[in-house]
C-alpha cells in the first residue's frame, strides 16, 4: 500500500525549544516507552510556557504510514551539515549517508559499514547561520536514518514511535547541554581512568600481568591500567579464574596496585549452559534466561561453547548479576569490560540471537516483548547491571564499566571504545571522526584501540596512533590474538621514546582533562568537539575529520602515512591561536594550538595518576585575545568517590589581561583568581604560569597560587627576533628527527603510475570485446558488442562502468581498491579468454572475480565473483562482519524513452519496466525477483543485453534509471561470512543483436 500522509501532533516537553511529534494522538499513546531518557517521565509530559507563543517548533517533521513502518521526514535549510549516529564509520560529516541502527558484531568493520556495535538514533545539524538543531527517534527498533540527499532526514521503523527536536539553539554546545537535560550526561569517572591503559587479547596469565606492569615503569612510560580478556577464565565462564595462569588474582590485583596500576577484567554476557557452574545454577534458580519463542531458555553458541543469556531487560535480572559482580569485585576487580554483549552469538548469519527470542522487560520500560524490539538496549541493560554492581561492591568508588554494545543513553553507565578495528591507516583515520560523533550523541568517554585490535602495526603505524590516542578522551592500546606485541616499546627504542613524549604529554594535560570531564558531566558539551565548535558560523570548518578540539586546544593530526605539511604552525579555524607544547615537539606527533582568550591548567609528568597530590605544581598556559584578555578554571577533587556531589569540590576562574606598565614598553600581563566554587580548600603550592605570545615564543613567571601574579611581554622587536630563532632551531631539530625516523620506519608505499599494474587487460573473442582495469576496483570499464560497435558500457576511468560493492551501499568496499591479477589466460586462438582478480576489501576479506569469455559461446561475457574470507578474526568466532555482494553495472542508452527491461519472474508474471520522466530507483524482492534471466533491449537499434544468473545467489535485482543509463543490479544475501561459508554470484551477459 502507498504510505499515507498524517499531519502530526507535537507538545512541548523537558525545557523550552524541545519538542515531541507523534504521528497522531493514538500514536502517542501506542509507543513503547523510553530507554534514552534519564527521566522517562520528561518525553510524556507537557511543560507550561510561560509565552507559550514564543514556545513553537521552527521545523516540523512529515509523517507517513505504511502498514507497519512510520516514515518520517524532516526537510531542513539547504547548507545544513549533518552529524550524530553515534559509532558510524567514515567522515565526521554524515550527509551522504545511510545508517542502520542495529547492534552488530562487525570485526573488520570499514568505513561502509552500516551497522556497528552500537545504536544512536540521533542527529545533530549545524544549520547555515551556525544554529544547531537536533533531532531524537525515539525507538529501540532497527531504525533507517537516510542522509543521502542534502539537508533532508529521512527516518523509517517500526510503528509506532515519536520523534523529538531540539533547537534551533545558538551554539552546538547549547544542544549538547539541552540534550543532556533529557537524556543524562556521564557519570564522574574516577580519575586514573584518563590515564593511559594497555591491554592484550590475552595476557594468559598472572606472571605475564606483571612483566608488563613492571615494565612500564621501569622503562618510566605512564600507564594506569592492565586489562584482562577472556583467557583470565575457566573454560571461558565468567566470574572464573584459570588455576595455573591466574591462581591468586586476588594477591596480583594487589601487587598491580601496589605499583600504581589499576585491574579491570572482562566479563561477557554468554553464561556456559553447564550444570554445577555456580553463575548457570544460580540463574537457573532465579529464571533469569532470555527465552525462546517457545518459553524454554535460548541456548546460543559463543567461546564456552553452548551458552545461555541474562535476561538484563529484566530488575531481577539485574539485581541477581549486580550480586555476581559484586562478589567479583571484592577480589579486588577496578573495573569490568562487558564485551559480546550486542550480544554476539557464533554460528548464526544474523551474529545474534533470533528476533522472535521473548524479553521479560520491565513494565516500565515496555515489559515483555520480542528481541527484536530489545535487541539494541540489550548491551546498555548489561552495563547498568555492571555498574550498580560495582557499586554494591563500594558504594565509596566511583565504578568504571567499559561497554562495546550501547544505545543513546548508555553513557550514564559506561564508556566504550570504537569496537574491533584494524591495524592500517584507514581505520587509524576513522577513529576521529568516529570518536567526535559519539560525543555528539552523547557518549563523551570514548575513543579506539590504539594501534589497532586486528592485524599487526608497523613502527610508522603505531608511532602515529600513540601520539593521536594519547589525546583521545579514551586512551587505551589493544591487539588481537595472534598478533605481534603491540605494546610502546615493541617497535624499537625510536618508537618507544616518541610513545613516551606521547603519553607524557597526555599525563601533563591530566588537570585540563579531568576539568572537561566534570564540564561533561555537568554540561553535557563532550570532552572531544569537531573544529568548528570554534566557529559553527564557519562552513569551512564543517568536514575537517583529521583534526578536534579539547575545550580551547586544537589537535592538529596528520591521520594518513603523509608527514606533516609545510603549514603545519597555521591552525585550521580563524582568530587568535598560539602554537605550543612541553619541549616535546616532535614529526609524528600532533600539533597543538591554545585559542586566544583561553587560560588552560596543565600539571607535572606522572607515571600514574595516584602519584599527583594536590600540593603539585600547576602551571597555567595563557593565550590573550585580540582584546588582551583570557579565561579559563580548574576543576579538583578527591579523584574518586562522591563527595563532589556534596561541594567537596573546588573550581578555580583565573582570569588575564594585558594592562599598561611604565617600566614595559609592551605592557604586562595580570593574573589573579576570578571566583572559586566548591568548599574545598586550596591547596598550597605554586602556580606557574606560560603566556604564549607566538609560535612557541611564551614568558613566565610564577607565583603562590591564589595570589596575583604580572608577567613583562616582550617589545615587538624582541618578539620577532625569538620567533624567528625558534623557527630556526624548531625546524631544524625537527629535521634531523624526520631523518631518523624516516631511515627506522624503512616504509616506502607502492606508488601508482609504476609497473605493469595500470596496463589493462583486454578481452576479445567472438562478437564481445571487454576492458577491465585492475587498478580502479577491479572493473570493467568497456563492454563493446563488435559487429554494431556499440559500448554498452557507461562511465569514466574514475566511475561507471561495472563494479562490485561488499555491501549494501554505494561505494561500500570494493568499487576502488587496488585488484591483483591473479589469473591470466589471453589471446588464445581457440578456447577461452579469462582474467582473474583479487581486491582487499578489509576485515579479512577479499573480493575475488573472474572475467571469462568461453569457448563455446561467441557473444557471452561470463563473471563469478565472491567475498571470500581470508583472515577474518577470531574476535568473531571466525566470522565477518556483514557483507552484501552488490553487482552493479551501468549501462549505455542511447535511446532512453524506447529502451526497456523485461523479464518473467518467479511467480510467473510477465514485467516490462520502462524509464518515466522522473527516472528513479527501485528494488525488486521475493517472488516478483525475475526467474534467472531479464533483459535490456534497446528497440530502436534492436541491441539488447541478456543477463542470467542463479537466482538462489540473488536475494533482490535492483534498478536505477538514469537520463542515458541504467543499473541492472544483483544483491546477495546480507550476512557474515568465514573461510567456509563466501558469498557468491556467478552470472553473465550476453551481447544480442535482435535483427539479426
Amino acid at each position: 500500500m502507498d504510505p499515507t500522509s498524517m499531519t502530526p501532533v507535537w507538545m512541548p516537553i523537558v525545557e523550552k525549544s524541545v519538542f515531541r511529534f507523534d504521528e497522531s494522538e493514538s500514536a502517542r499513546k501506542e509507543a513503547a516507552p523510553t530507554v534514552s531518557f534519564a527521566n522517562p517521565r520528561l518525553r510524556e509530559e507537557e511543560i507550561e510556557i510561560k509565552f507559550p507563543e514564543s514556545n513553537k517548533p521552527d521545523f516540523i517533521p512529515e509523517f507517513k504510514f505504511d502498514g507497519a513502518q512510520q516514515i518520517v521526514t524532516l526537510k531542513l535549510p539547504e547548507g545544513t551539515s549533518f552529524y550524530g549516529t553515534g559509532e558510524v564509520g567514515g567522515s565526521v560529516e554524515r550527509t551522504g549517508k545511510r545508517i542502520y541502527t542495529w547492534n552488530t558484531d562487525a570485526w573488520g568493520y570499514n568505513q561502509n559499514t552500516t551497522s556497528l556495535y552500537q545504536s544512536h538514533p540521533w542527529l545533530f545539524a549545524v544549520l547555515p547561520s551556525g544554529q544547531a538543531v537536533g533531532v531524537l527517534t525515539d525507538t529501540t527498533r532497527r531504525c533507517e536514518i537516510d542522509l543521502r540527499k542534502e539537508a533532508y532526514i529521512r527516518i523509517i521503523a517500526a510503528a509506532p514511535y515519536p520523534v523529538i527536536t531540539f533547537g534551533p539553539f545558538p551554539t552546538p554546545d547549547a544542544l549538547m547541554t539541552s540534550l543532556s537535560r533529557a537524556i543524562g550526561t556521564m557519570q564522574m569517572p574516577p580519575k586514573w581512568a584518563l590515564g593511559y591503559q594497555q591491554c592484550r587479547w590475552s595476557y594468559e596469565t598472572a606472571d605475564r600481568v606483571l612483566e608488563v606492569a613492571t615494565t612500564f615503569r621501569e622503562k618510566k612510560i605512564p600507564c594506569d591500567v592492565v586489562w584482562m580478556d577472556i583467557d583470565y577464565m575457566e573454560d571461558f565462564k565468567c566470574f572464573t579464574f584459570k588455576k595455573e595462569a591466574f591462581p591468586d588474582p586476588k594477591g596480583m590485583l594487589d601487587e598491580l596496585n601496589g605499583k600504581g596500576f589499576k585491574g579491570i577484567w572482562m566479563l561477557d554476557p554468554g553464561i556456559k549452559a553447564e550444570e554445577g557452574y555456580g553463575a548457570y545454577d544460580s540463574g537457573c534458580e532465579e529464571d533469569v534466561w532470555v527465552l525462546s519463542a517457545n518459553g524454554k531458555p535460548y541456548v546460543g553458541e559463543c567461546w564456552p561453547g553452548s551458552v545461555v543469556f541474562p535476561d538484563f531487560l529484566n530488575k531481577k535480572t539485574r539485581k541477581w548479576w549486580a550480586n555476581l559482580v559484586k562478589d567479583f569485585a571484592d577480589v579486588g576487580v577496578d573495573g569490568i569490560w562487558n564485551d559480546m554483549n550486542e550480544p554476539a552469538v557464533f554460528k548464526t548469519v544474523t551474529k545474534t540471537m533470533p528476533e522472535t527470542n521473548i524479553h521479560r522487560g520491565d513494565e516500565e520500560i515496555g515489559g515483555t516483548q520480542s528481541h527484536a524490539h530489545y535487541h539494541n538496549v540489550y548491551g546498555m541493560f548489561q552495563a547498568r547491571s555492571t555498574y550498580e554492581g560495582m557499586l554494591l561492591a563500594c558504594k565509596n568508588k566511583r565504578p568504571f564499566v567499559l561497554t562495546r554494545a550501547a544505545f543513546i543513553g548508555a553513557h550514564r553507565y559506561a564508556a566504550t571504545w570504537t569496537g574491533d578495528n584494524l591495524s592500517n591507516w584507514e581505520h587509524l583515520s576513522m577513529s576521529i571522526p568516529m570518536a567526535i560523533n559519539l560525543g555528539l550523541s552523547g557518549q563523551s568517554f570514548c575513543g579506539p584501540d590504539i594501534g589497532g585490535f586486528g592485524g599487526d602495526s608497523t613502527p610508522k603505524l603505531f608511532s602515529r596512533w600513540i601520539g593521536l590516542g594519547a589525546m583521545f578522551p579514551f586512551a587505551r592500546g589493544h591487539s588481537e590474538q595472534g598478533t605481534i606485541d603491540h605494546e610502546p616499546w615493541s617497535f624499537g627504542p625510536e618508537v618507544e621514546e616518541l610513545s613516551r613524549l606521547a603519553l607524557n604529554r597526555r599525563y601533563r594535560l591530566l588537570p585540563h582533562l579531568y576539568t572537561l570531564f566534570y564540564k561533561a558531566h555537568t554540561t553535557g558539551v563532550p570532552v572531544m568537539t569537531p573544529v568548528f565548535f570554534s566557529d559553527p558560523t564557519n562552513a569551512e570548518l564543517r568536514e575537517i575529520d583529521d583534526s578536534f578540539l579539547l575545550g580551547s586546544i586544537l589537535v592538529k593530526t596528520w591521520s594518513s602515512p603523509k608527514k606533516r605539511d609545510s603549514n603545519a604552525a597555521e591552525p585550521l579555524s580563524k582568530g587568535v591561536w598560539q602554537l605550543f607544547h612541553f619541549d616535546d615537539d616532535h614529526p609524528e606527533l600532533p600539533v597543538l594550538f591554545l585559542r586566544g582568550g583561553s587560560i588552560v591548567p596543565t600539571g607535572p609528568v606522572v607515571q600514574h595518576v595516584g602519584e599527583t597530590k594536590p600540593t603539585d605544581t600547576v602551571t597555567l598556559l595563557i593565550a590573550l585575545d585580540d582584546k588582551g584578555k583570557a579565561s579559563g578554571e580548574l576543576y579538583e577533587d578527591d579523584g574518586d568517590g562522591f563527595a563532589y556531589q556534596n561541594g567537596d569540590y573546588l573550581i578555580t576562574h583565573y582570569e588575564a589581561e594585558k594592562v599598561s606598565n611604565t617600566n614595559a614598553n609592551n605592557g604586562e600581563v595580570l593574573i589573579r583568581v576570578a571566583s572559586t566554587e566548591g568548599y574545598r580548600e586550596r591547596p598550597k603550592r605554586t602556580l606557574k604560569v606560560r603566556v604564549l605570545v607566538g609560535e612557541n615564543v611564551q614568558v613566565e613567571g610564577e607565583c603562590i597560587d591564589g595570589g596575583e601574579l604580572r608577567i613583562q611581554l616582550p617589545t615587538t622587536e624582541d618578539l620577532s627576533k625569538l620567533i624567528m630563532l625558534n623557527r630556526g632551531n624548531l625546524g631544524s631539530n625537527l629535521e634531523k628527527k624526520q631523518s631518523l625516523l624516516d631511515k627506522v620506519f624503512n616504509e616506502h608505499p607502492t606508488i601508482k603510475g609504476m609497473g605493469a599494474v595500470l596496463m589493462p587487460e583486454d578481452l576479445e573473442k567472438g562478437a564481445v570485446f571487454v576492458k577491465v582495469v585492475p587498478w580502479i576496483g577491479g572493473r570493467i570499464m568497456s563492454m563493446v558488442h563488435k559487429p554494431s560497435g556499440y559500448e554498452w558500457m557507461e562511465g569514466r576511468l574514475e566511475y561507471g562502468g561495472y563494479q562490485e560493492f561488499s555491501g549494501t551501499e554505494l561505494k561500500s568496499s570494493g568499487w576502488n581498491e587496488e585488484y591483483k591479477v591473479v589469473k591470466r589466460h589471453l589471446a588464445q586462438m581457440e578456447g577461452h579468454e579469462v582474467v582473474g582478480l583479487e581486491g582487499d576489501v578489509g576485515g579479512g576479506l577479499v573480493l575475488a572475480r573472474e572475467v571469462l569469455l568461453p569457448h563455446n559461446s561467441l557473444k557471452t561475457i561470463k563473471i563469478s565473483s565472491s567475498i571470500v574470507a581470508r583472515s577474518v578474526g577470531a574476535g568473531s568466532g571466525g566470522f565477518s562482519r556483514l557483507v552484501c555482494l552488490r553487482i552493479h553495472p551501468t549501462f549505455k542508452i542511447v535511446h532512453p524513452m524506447n529502451s526497456f527491461i523485461i523479464f518473467i519472474a518467479i511467480d510467473g508474471k510477465e514485467h516490462e519496466l520502462k524509464p518515466s520522466m522522473a527516472f528513479g530507483e527501485f528494488s525488486i524482492k521475493g517472488s516478483n525477483r525475475p526467474n534467472g534471466k531479464w533483459t535490456l533491449l534497446d528497440f530502436e537499434t534492436g541491441l539488447g543485453v541478456v543477463n542470467r544468473f542463479d537466482v538462489n545467489e540473488v536475494e533482490r535485482c535492483h534498478v536505477n534509471w538514469g537520463p542515458g543509463s541504467v543499473t541492472l543490479e544483483l544483491w546477495s544475501k546480507e550476512r557474515p561470512v568465514s573461510k567456509d561459508t563466501p558469498l557468491s554470484i556467478s552470472h553473465e551477459y550476453d551481447l544480442i543483436d535482435t535483427h539479426n
